[in-house]
């Protein structure tokens, strides 16, 4: 692979294909890779090597060319308005070289009104509605800034699935080709289900009511996720999440606060639905008090004496990597560098037989490398006779997976794969996927994570039942298994098992700790990881303080609640991008003759690697830049503004950007001609000033006039969107935009859902709709070999359910 990545995005993509394997120089210029001014570099950067080459020298550019001409792989992330400087316009390439498989990831994909826009992150999540989502944040009312960086793992994972794809194409034809993801979609993937909620109150708006925000301005519950989701300090001010989301756990959560009597009082009739505010705050406080009259001690021996309470200490992202599971997993590693010394980070996002995937080595030293060493043979990619440049088809097509598992995590990253063209088949109890009811609108809560699937509803805790999935797995390729701990063992649909039958099985295990260890038998929720793995102190600030007062505990809850507990951005998104590109792995490494037995993917393993920048430490680690203390941004240059109806973000934070910024803003504020801002080191000096500048002038006109007009001088800026990203992202503009398309399922009928992650020059995607519980049950049973009367019979008798 030759990576030409500056951004994040492209730095994920290529440091998880360099841990699974992939021989992956990065060409740098004589200043170096930009990425080497983050704090986390040396985990972006590990197990990869580098050659110094200036791509604006014409004698350098020939050099890539030649070095292109033995890869296989080339990873970009310029955007289309600039890529012609640099010789990094992906057709271009892709025509010189058929051979190849060429990534492109950007911020806003190369279609649509805002190709064209920088493609900073804090940009597509202001302008998709994320900021506004992340409100709970900030005590001041609008839109918060947000820390970790969801969109550019997102797109990154889309790009490795497209890669590898196209790979697998590239075998039967011979042809690379394009293969695109974008900032936007892979934003819209972390979503589990607000999507549809949004489409079924625009549909029916007198019908549903809106789910509630989680806290009013005033810090006090409005929805009910509030209680079994409860953040709440101890006695010695550490701050847990709670996770008690089902009926049996939340019976168990009210027994051990000994609040089972009180529950009987007709005040609390409608609990959780509290009808009230002072009915729902004297509820909190009555279980904010109760876990503040334990230590921590104390309540870890609750914890462990009972499985079906759940709850984790919220970490810092450093502190992440000394949790009991991580450290019994070993996804902790410490590697050498030869300037920094021991380097303490994340394992491979995949382990294999308990171990990681692969063998680490540290990030090189810029331009460590000379291509002339590189042990690349002159390309063998002959083109076969039958190749041609038409339409390859969907590059997935002939592969089946079955999948047992239920919600998001897991199973949305099979959902990605439908979209390839794998044919996924969803194993589901008599009744039903949980997340199908998690709405008040049938079906609506699974709609997302169901779309390309099958469903086969099949009661595997019987003898019978099992013997069917057995049948299944003969001809299936790949097994998606979601059970935690020892589960699928117990119920013998562990990978031991289901390989007896198929040898050539391909069995990818996730689950939210993994499957032996401390916390293997642990349930695991997107608030409860957020909180493990550090995700949710870095979004909130490091909110998890001891609190002054009552108010500020209230305020403490609330803020730590939008760090971790926001449906559109949150762990189950990260940990199901991780899971497609784990089965995508595992399905290429079969194509080329290489067998992983024991895959397993975690939900935690996965927010730790996403969160890479952050939690790796060594010996005079820089900080990353941090969020200020009202949520505006990082500084003057990167943040919120309040535009004359709302808001704007601004992204004009490079030294090379000032005079094309103050330029386009002489006509409302001087800031150009100051003397307090004349230079980057005076502009960090005064940057409160310099943000009182801007703030005056941004107050003037409207924000969709400075998103017009800044843009237009190809400087950072959007509007910010003051709508949840699951109506944005459906309407018209980001229709036309192809950020969602046209589906069709059995419950909605024609609808918008979120376009494919990847978009590529010559192979296909789908976009389907979902499916109704047990809809294929009788089709599949059929492709088994029973007839009609088995499978009567097998109705009858509750082992399976027909839709």
């Amino acid at each position: 692979m030759v990576d030409f990545s500056t951004t994040l995005a492209g730095a994920y993509a290529t440091q998880f294909l360099a841990d699974c394997g992939a021989d992956v120089v990065m060409v740098e210029p004589a200043a170096g890779n930009p990425l080497r001014q983050q704090p986390g570099w040396p985990g972006l950067l590990r197990g990869k090597r580098s050659v110094a080459l200036d791509l604006r020298d014409t004698g350098d550019r020939e050099e890539v060319d030649r070095l292109l001409e033995r890869a296989d792989v080339a990873v970009m992330t310029v955007r289309p308005a600039i890529a012609g400087r640099y010789g990094l316009v992906a057709a271009d390439i892709s025509a010189r070289h058929p051979h190849l498989v060429v990534a492109s990831i950007t911020g806003w994909g190369s279609r649509g009104p805002w190709r064209d826009y920088k493609g900073w992150e804090a940009l597509v999540m202001a302008k998709v509605g994320v900021m506004h989502e992340k409100q709970g944040l900030t005590r001041r009312p609008g839109p918060a800034y947000v820390t970790t960086l969801y969109a550019s793992w997102g797109a990154a994972h889309a790009a490795v699935q497209g890669i590898l794809a196209s790979l697998i194409e590239r075998d039967c034809t011979g042809r690379g080709q394009v293969v695109e993801s974008n900032l936007v979609t892979g934003l819209g993937a972390m979503d589990p289900w607000n999507w549809f909620h949004e489409m079924i109150l625009d549909r029916y708006p007198d019908a549903f009511q809106p789910a509630a925000e989680p806290y009013d301005q005033d810090a006090r519950p409005v929805g009910y996720l509030v209680f079994p989701l409860l953040a709440a300090p101890t006695k010695d001010a550490h701050w847990l999440q709670f996770a008690q989301v089902s009926p049996k756990l939340m019976h168990a959560w009210m027994s051990e606060l000994d609040l089972l009597e009180e529950l009987k009082k007709p005040k609390w009739q409608d609990f959780p639905m509290l009808p009230t505010p002072e009915l729902r705050t004297e509820w909190w406080d009555m279980m904010l008090e109760r876990v503040q009259a334990r230590t921590l001690d104390d309540w870890q021996a609750a914890l462990d004496a009972n499985p079906d309470l759940s709850a984790e200490l919220f970490r810092t992202p450093e502190a992440s990597l000394e949790h009991p599971q991580t450290v019994f997993e070993g996804r902790a590693v410490e590697l050498m560098d030869p300037k920094l010394g021991p380097v303490r980070q994340p394992s491979t996002l995949i382990h294999v037989d308990g171990k990681p995937v692969t063998d680490l080595r540290a990030a090189p030293l810029r331009g460590e490398h000379r291509i002339e060493e590189l042990d690349w043979h002159e390309s063998e990619h002959g083109l076969p006779d039958s190749a041609n440049d038409g339409d390859f088809g969907l590059p997935l097509r002939g592969v089946t997976i079955v999948e047992m598992g239920s919600m998001y995590a897991g199973p949305y990253g099979a959902t990605i794969l439908t979209d390839l063209g794998a044919r996924v088949i969803k194993i589901e109890p008599l009744d039903g996927d949980n997340i199908r009811g998690m709405l008040a609108y049938p079906e609506a809560g699974g709609a997302k994570v169901l779309q390309g699937k099958e469903s086969c509803a099949i009661d595997i805790t019987t003898a019978e039942g099992r013997d069917l999935v057995y049948a299944l797995i003969k001809n299936a390729d790949v097994v998606l298994n979601c059970s935690r701990g020892k589960s699928a063992e117990r119920a013998k649909v562990d990978e031991d098992t289901l390989k007896s039958i198929n040898p050539d099985l391909i069995v990818l295990s996730t689950s939210g700790y993994g499957l032996d260890g401390p916390f293997a038998h642990r349930a695991a929720y997107a608030p409860s990881i957020g909180a493990a793995s550090g995700l949710s102190l870095l979004d909130s600030h490091g909110a998890a303080h001891a609190p002054k007062d009552l108010d500020d505990l209230h305020r403490t809850a609330a803020a730590l609640f939008a760090g971790g507990t926001v449906l559109a951005v949150q762990c189950d998104g990260i940990a199901a991008l991780g899971v497609a590109s784990a089965l995508m792995v595992g399905i290429y490494a079969k194509s080329r003759g290489v067998e992983l037995s024991g895959m397993a993917t975690t939900m935690l393993g996965s927010v730790q690697q996403a969160l890479i920048s952050h939690n790796l430490s060594y010996a005079g680690k820089g900080d990353m830049p941090d969020a200020d203390p009202e949520f505006y941004g990082l500084n003057a240059l990167y943040r919120l503004y309040r535009a004359a109806d709302g808001w704007i973000f601004l992204a004009a934070p490079l030294p090379m950007e000032w005079t094309v910024f103050t330029e386009a803003m002489s006509l409302y504020c001087a800031v150009g001609a100051d003397p307090r801002f004349a230079t980057p080191a005076l502009r960090v000096t005064n940057d409160a000033a310099l943000a009182a500048e801007l703030a005056a002038a941004f107050a003037t006109r409207d924000k969709a006039d400075w998103e017009k007009d800044l843009a237009a001088r190809d400087v950072g800026c959007v509007a910010v969107a003051e709508r949840s990203s699951g109506i944005v992202l459906q309407g018209d503009d980001c229709f036309e935009a192809g950020y969602s398309v046209e589906s069709h399922s059995p419950v909605f009928d024609q609808h918008r859902r979120l376009a494919p992650l990847h978009h590529f020059s010559r192979s296909l995607t789908k976009a389907d709709g979902g499916c109704t519980l047990g809809q294929h049950t009788r089709a599949i049973m059929r492709e088994i070999g029973l007839d009609d009367e088995a499978i009567d019979r097998l109705e009858a008798d509750r082992i399976i359910a027909c839709g």
